[in-house]
Formats: structure tokens, sequence, C-alpha cells
């Protein structure tokens, strides 16, 4: 690692001071998936490694979680005869993913929890050293774990121990605003980043390797479930012209807005009353209840929910998703707020009403209480305290929620090393890599992200380890880079619009047309504005105060951008007539209806089957060109189990070909 000056022309000529830091692999976020990067790295013989980050404590990794937060990886527990290949069939069951990206994953599960487990990450294990599983949701055997709400955070902790053990370099308070990318040949390859940082002064990296670990793109919706300070930074790659695949594919769930948290498991099995407010308050009602024959009926649909959180297109119609459908009703369409009581029972409650299967499990919990609240406190009292560690006490008051965004299956293109399809030296690792399909195992993206650090850097070290990037090209393209960084931050100065009120704007419009809830026409809509939002962005920019909401500012540019390119694949998927899948519907009055009490809108296409067989890629370019197109996705490799061939490439170095 070294520094120089590099000097840029400024406003009124006056030159401005660019320093530039030069390091081998840069690894940009510090997640539980960057945070293994750099350690793989370093185990790899890479030691000239940096971490950049907003913080180490400010990612979603470490702030999020659930009522019993699942890492999925291969069984290792008694006679089950799990193996690589059975559960990549599981990744792959779940449609538009690519075979070979669901191989890697399963193949090397055992070794990166086993690495976790080694760091010290408590997960449950029986008195003979077997680790214990139970199922989780797309999963036929009983692959899942967890140490309670807060696994990720404790891998991240974990990590972070283990980096400071090392003496990896992290540099806090920094956020990236630009790729660095330059032509070489025929070829786009990834060469270092701009950041800014929280004084508003920027800085420049060069770098032979970038690791891009920036989580999901939780700040494009109103309604997220992503921790408040985790906006991610996808868009930053796609202006680079990085391509992406499966954009349309997220997950979205009811949770908790004040404090952000999925309320899932115990939270809807102790089933509370909902009920909804005027926007300023008062108007108090069970909203739910006029969509039901019974309480009964809605009883134990909302008792499901905890079983079946993540809306799911196929519990559309007579299931449990119903219920986040009539949420997005209330909230979105009608503009009202929405609240679930522990405190109270909904109108017409009686046990002897529910489903057999929600009364026998509440019989079995020995939890036939009188009221939510007390229900809770004897099955999950932790949940209860959660949340009055976070300010809010659930036995006292109502806990607002909605229907939030939780997670992005697509996201950047990535190859079996998790290597960018188009733009080599470009590692995207975690969420932003969008390795995942329609539906996925629950807590496979923990494992997804551990996986990930173990490729890029394996990789890196036997293919990347030397310097071929162009230090001149480099410069020049960081020169060119922070002039136009500094020439929209002067416009800013005369901006009418603040980045709030942008920012607004776009997670209004993808909460509305972008999420869960979709249609033709209300895509085309927020499609038009979206573009039309970006480039007055570009050409006026947008008003901030302090030095610490420049970096907001220029993250409205990437987001803004990214909403747009993600608006076009979600069109484009629409349009291809891909029907409902996954955690979408799509309206169409020509599909079967919703529910009887809904209006004539509320018709929904079916899924088309026969895209499941292919994966969507999106390529951007920075001048706003969007191609979609979707191509087969590659089956399953089969294996050459021969020990003395395999182990013959392996010498060679054959396999990072």
């Amino acid at each position: 690692m070294h520094d120089e000056i590099l000097m840029i022309p400024g406003e009124d000529k006056i030159p401005f001071s660019l320093p530039m830091t030069w390091i081998h692999t840069l690894v940009i976020g510090s997640g539980a998936a960057g945070l293994n990067a750099a350690v793989q790295l370093r185990a790899n013989g890479i030691e000239d490694v940096l971490i950049v980050t907003e913080g180490l404590q400010r990612g979603t990794s470490i702030n999020t979680g659930s009522d019993k937060q699942t890492y999925y990886k291969l069984s290792v527990y008694g006679d089950d005869a799990d193996s690589p290949r059975t559960m990549a069939e599981t990744y792959f069951a779940g449609g538009s993913m690519h075979g070979d990206l669901a191989l890697v994953e399963a193949s090397l599960s055992a070794r990166a929890f086993m690495n976790l487990v080694n760091l010290g990450v408590p997960f449950p294990r029986d008195r003979y050293g077997q680790f214990v599983g139970y199922k989780t949701d797309h999963d036929p055997r009983q692959r899942a774990t967890s140490i309670g709400p807060y696994t990720s955070r404790e891998m991240c902790r974990a990590l972070i121990r283990q980096v400071r053990r090392l003496g990896i370099e992290v540099r806090e308070a920094r956020n990236a605003v630009q790729l660095l990318t330059v032509e070489e040949g025929d070829e786009r390859r990834a060469a270092g980043a701009i950041i800014v940082r929280e004084d508003g002064r920027l800085e420049a990296y060069g770098a032979e390797n970038i690791v891009f670990a920036v989580g999901g793109p939780g700040g494009l919706y109103k309604t997220s479930v992503y921790p408040k300070g985790h906006t991610g930074a996808i868009g930053l790659a796609l202006l680079a012209g990085a391509k992406a695949q499966g954009l349309p594919e997220s997950q979205y769930g009811l949770a908790s807005t004040g404090f952000r948290w999925n309320v899932s498991g115990t939270y809807m099995q102790v089933i509370p009353r909902f009920i909804s407010t005027a926007a300023g308050g008062g108007g108090e009602k069970e909203f739910l209840r006029e969509y039901f024959d019974s309480a009964g009926e809605m009883n134990s649909l909302v008792f499901l929910k905890g079983y079946q959180w993540p809306f799911d297109s196929r519990k559309a119609i007579g299931g449990s998703s119903l219920i986040d459908i009539l949420v997005y009703v209330e909230t979105v369409l009608k503009g009202r707020r929405v609240f679930v009581d522990f405190c109270r029972n909904p109108q017409g409650f009686a046990f002897q009403d529910l489903c057999p299967e929600a009364l026998d499990y509440l019989t079995r919990s020995e939890a036939l209480l009188e009221t939510p609240i007390e229900r809770l406190h004897k099955m999950n009292p932790g949940a209860i305290d959660l949340y009055r560690e976070h300010g809010i006490d659930i036995a006292r008051q109502p806990l607002e929620i909605a229907v939030c965004a939780q997670h992005n299956n697509g996201g950047l293109a990535g190859n079996h090393w998790w290597e960018s399809i188009n733009v080599r030296h470009l590692f995207p690792i975690g969420e932003v890599n969008g390795s995942h399909g329609v539906y996925r195992p629950g807590g496979s993206a923990l494992n997804s992200g551990q996986v990930g650090g173990f490729r890029a850097a394996e990789f890196i070290a036997n293919r990347y380890t030397g310097w071929s990037v162009s230090g001149k090209a480099v410069k020049r393209t960081a020169t060119a880079a922070a002039a136009g960084l500094l020439s929209w931050i002067a416009r800013c100065a005369e901006a009418k619009s603040s980045w709030q009120a942008e920012r607004r704007a776009f997670q209004e419009r993808m909460t509305r047309a972008g999420a869960h809830i979709r249609s033709i026409q209300e895509v085309e809509k927020a499609l038009l504005e979206a573009w039309e939002q970006y480039w007055r962005l570009e050409k006026a920019g947008c008003a901030y105060g302090r030095p610490l909401e420049l970096a907001e500012a220029l993250r409205n540019r990437q987001l803004c951008f990214a909403h747009a390119v993600y608006l076009e694949a979600i069109s484009f998927a629409l349009q291809s007539r891909v029907g409902s899948r996954g955690s979408a519907i799509v309206l169409d009055r020509d599909g079967a209806k919703v529910h009887d009490k809904l209006g004539d809108e509320w018709h929904i296409a079916p899924e088309n089957m026969a895209f499941r067989d292919k994966v969507l890629e999106t390529a951007a370019t920075a001048g706003g060109m969007v191609e979609n197109k979707w191509v087969d996705r590659r089956p399953i490799p089969e294996m050459d189990a021969w020990f003395e061939t395999a182990w013959a490439r392996f010498r060679k170095g054959e396999i990072y070909e």
C-alpha cells in the first residue's frame, strides 16, 4: 500500500488535491461477506488488503435479525444422507438459478460454516459435537441452524475479531461514490473507487482487485426492513456497466417500521389484533375483519404468517399472504397506518374457532392464555425484550408495521468464482451478488455471503496476485471521475430540491410499483417518472446542508439510477408475461381473483413456469441505455469423481481457468 496526491482542476480553475491510495485488493463493505473475504484473502497469502466502510457497526449483517435468524448449511447431523449435489438440487428447484452457482454454494457450505464455528460463533451442538438442525422454508431436510435473533450479528463480531487479530486495516466513515474502471483491449476491468469521507472530502483508491460487498438495495424502498443506516450501492456497479441478473426477484414481508424488524414467527403465532388509523392518528378500526366470513378464518391466517412470513404469490389466493395484501391496501392505497396490538385479542377471538394446526401448536406450547402478549411471554419472552431494548414496549403500545422489502435474490451477475461476468477484477459478494432465483431456502443468504468470500479470495490468490492494471490509466480515470463529481457537487449549491425530497420520491415509487404488488400500467408510469427524476438529478443536483450530508446527496445518484434499472427489469419481466411468482404478484384482469371482497382490479396473472428455466440478465450504461434478455439457466454440473484426475487438475491450477 502506498499513497500519493493527484491535482484535479476545480471550479474557477483552482486546483483540488485528491489523496490517492494504491492497494492490491480493496474490499468495499464490512458486512459478514466482506469481512470474511478480507480474512480469506489474508489466509490465501494476499497481504495488501484494505477494507473501506461506512462503519463496522453500520451494515445490515450486524444490525439485523429475526425471531430466529437462520443460517442454512449442509446437514452434518446423525444419519441424514446429505451431499453437495443434493443441496444444490434444493437451490436449483427454486427456479431461475444457475446450476453451477447452486453447486458451489452447496459444496462450500460445510467449510464456511465450520470456519464460523472455529471463530467462536456459538451454533448449537449436542454432547457428541453434532450440529443440530431444523427445517426452514423451501427446505426438504433439516439443514437450518440458528443462535437466536442475532445470528448474523454474532458472525460479524467473530469476523471483526479475526480481522483485528490479522492486522487488516479498516478505514471507517467512508462511502463509495464511484467505481473506477479502465479498458484493456476489448474488455473492461475494475481499477479502484472514489470515496467520500464523513467530513465531505474525496479520496481515490487504485486497486488491482475490488471485492464489492455493499449489501442489498435497502435504500430503494419507503417501507424497508433493512437497517436505517443501510442503503446499498449496487447502482455504482450498474453505472460502471456491470451486468446484473434476477433483479425483479426480491423478498417482502411484514415488519415493524420504527425499529426495523421482521414480525415473523411467534409475533404472528400469538395472533395479535391488526388495527389501522388515519395518517395523523384517530379513526382506529380492526380493518381485517371486514374481509373474512368468520373471525376464526382471519385469525388462522394470521397465525400461519408466523410459519409463512415472506409474501408468497402462491399463497395470495386463499392463503396467508392475503394478510400482506390487505396491509398494502390499507397503507399504500388508503394512506392509513397499520399496527399490531398485542394487548387485546382480535374481535370475536376464540381458540376453538382456529384451524387445527394453530390450535394444536398453541396447545402444545401451553399458550392457551388470555391475551396475545401473555401468549408471547409464554412462548418467546425474548421477543418482548428485543423491542424494549429499542425503546418500544409492545406490552403497552401497538407496534406499527408495513409490508417491507427484506432481501434481493437477484443482483450483480458473477461467475462460479464470484467475479463479475463482464467487468474483470470486480468480485460482487454477499447480497449484492444475484446468485439466487425465484425461491431460496431460509438462511441461504448468510451461507452465500460466506461462500462468496472464500471463492473470491481463492481466485484472486491463484490468478490475480500480481499488478497488471495500468497506473497511468487509473490516474486518468480517477482525475476525470473526481472532476465530474466536483462539478456535480457545485451544482448542488443551487439545487431547489433537497436530497431528502429526492430520496422520498424514488422510495415511494418503488414501494408503490416495484415491490410485491405489480402491474404493467403502474410500472410503465413509474418508469417514465424514474428516468425523468434521474436526469433532473444529474443536471441540477440536490441540496444538502452539513458536510456529513454530502454522502447522502451523492448516494442519491446511484440509488436513483439503480431504481430506474430495477424498474426496467421488472417491466421487461412483466411484458414477457412471466406472471406472478416468488414474492410478487402481477395484477391482470384476465387472471384469478384474489378475494371476493376486494375490487375487480385484484385479479392476478398465474406464473408462467417456462421462465423457471431462464435467468433475466440486465445491462445498463451511464447514458441510460438498458438491455434485458432471458438466458437459459446453466444446469448443475455433472461430476467426475475420479480422484487422480481431479487431483491433477487441481495441482495444475486448471480449476481456475
